[in-house]
């Protein structure tokens, strides 16, 4: 999984960080927060209701990311006492700026088809894509936390009560590795991210992932590790590379998303990052420089 660091080591220096609150943050006068797919009671009010949130590249979205909610649906439901009330894909904008990224407008439209065709309960939000600036991790989730508890109110429990929702961050080991490492994040942003909201992480093969929890003792009861009873380390960086040598990615990307990759030509050498409307006008330029054939 593409996870997202809030200073990613060797990433570019003139990515330009949001400092703003989600409140603050750039918001299209279209922009709506998807609740259709947002469970609105719950089934046991004793439990606490969960909402889990997976930020990523998804350049392009794989089934292992869509997969891993469904792991932690099913860790949540046999290891705690969380009831799992949604789930949702937030795309990383478009000032991220990483290597192999597809336009947000490609990246959203993907993640939607994979999420509506194959999913009753996971939803898209693409309030972050659309940001004019990165927003970090931290911010992401204060997002949430405001339209799920602020504007929403948490959830009715059935009883008459509502109760606050936890948010917690969905990511591969990968994630909890560079968390561990120092400099790569602030402590600022730990304390954010890990204290108060937390993080469901699930494991990959090859990755160390007890000495990365050794490091951040003071959140492991807000961290928790999901094993893969069936290992799958398919990536999105895998699957660029599988595209750029027109080799098969069936059975590892939704049939849907390979049809929209080959349909707008993304991840070949010119165009992984044109958005949809460049390409229209790259296309009307061509047909207006072709001369008429004659009759």
């Amino acid at each position: 999984m593409a996870s997202l660091q809030d200073n990613p080591a060797g990433q570019a220096s003139d990515i330009q960080i949001s400092e703003r609150t989600p409140a603050q943050a750039t918001q299209s006068s279209n922009y709506s927060f998807p609740r259709s797919r947002l469970r609105q009671s719950m089934s046991d009010p004793s439990k606490t209701p969960l909402l889990l949130v997976s930020c990523g590249s998804f350049s392009p979205i794989t089934y292992l990311h869509l997969r891993m909610f469904e792991m932690a649906a099913d860790y949540a439901k046999y290891n705690t006492d969380f009831e799992v009330i949604g789930g949702y894909l937030s795309p990383v904008s478009d000032a991220y700026r990483k290597a192999g990224l597809a336009s947000a407008e490609h990246r959203v439209a993907m993640t939607r088809i994979a999420t509506e065709q194959s999913s009753r309960w996971l939803d898209v939000d693409p309030w972050e894509a659309f940001q004019k600036e990165y927003q970090p991790t931290a911010i992401v989730l204060d997002h949430f936390e405001h339209e799920i508890n602020v504007v929403q109110r948490g959830i009715a429990t059935g009883d008459g009560e509502r109760k606050s929702v936890k948010i917690v961050l969905l990511a591969g080991a990968d994630l909890i590795q560079t968390m561990s490492t120092p400099g790569v994040w602030s402590q600022e942003d730990l304390n954010h991210i890990l204290g108060r909201y937390g993080v469901f992480i699930v494991e990959r093969t090859g990755t160390d992932i007890d000495d990365a929890l050794a490091a951040l003792t003071q959140w492991r009861h807000n961290i928790w590790v999901i094993q893969q009873l069936i290992q799958n380390d398919v990536s999105s960086t895998k699957i660029r590379l599988f595209l750029k040598r027109e080799m098969s990615v069936r059975y590892l990307v939704p049939a849907p998303v390979i049809s929209y990759i080959e349909e707008h030509g993304l991840y070949d050498d010119d165009g992984a990052s044109s958005s949809i409307h460049e390409k229209e006008k790259e296309s009307k330029s061509k047909l207006a420089a072709e001369p008429s054939e004659s009759v």
